[in-house]
C-alpha cells in the first residue's frame, strides 16, 4: 500500500490547495473548489483564512 501525502498541486488555479486536497481524496478538483466558496460565503469569509494557514503549512508537490 503506497503512503499518500497532502501536497499542494501544480495543476492549481491560484496555490494548488484545493487541487491538492482534491488529488488526496481522488475527488473532482471542481467540486472541492465550488465547496471552498461555499464554505467562505457562509462562514463570513473564515474559509479565506484557513485557505491562508493551508498555503503555508501544505508543502508544495514536486
Amino acid at each position: 500500500m503506497e503512503k499518500r501525502r497532502l501536497t499542494r498541486s501544480n495543476n492549481g488555479m491560484i496555490a494548488g490547495i484545493c487541487a491538492g486536497i482534491a488529488d488526496y481524496f481522488d475527488w473532482d478538483p471542481t467540486l472541492v473548489r465550488i465547496g471552498y466558496i461555499l464554505l467562505s460565503l457562509f462562514t463570513v469569509f473564515a474559509g479565506f483564512l484557513m485557505y491562508i494557514v493551508c498555503w503555508i503549512v501544505i508543502p508544495k508537490e514536486n
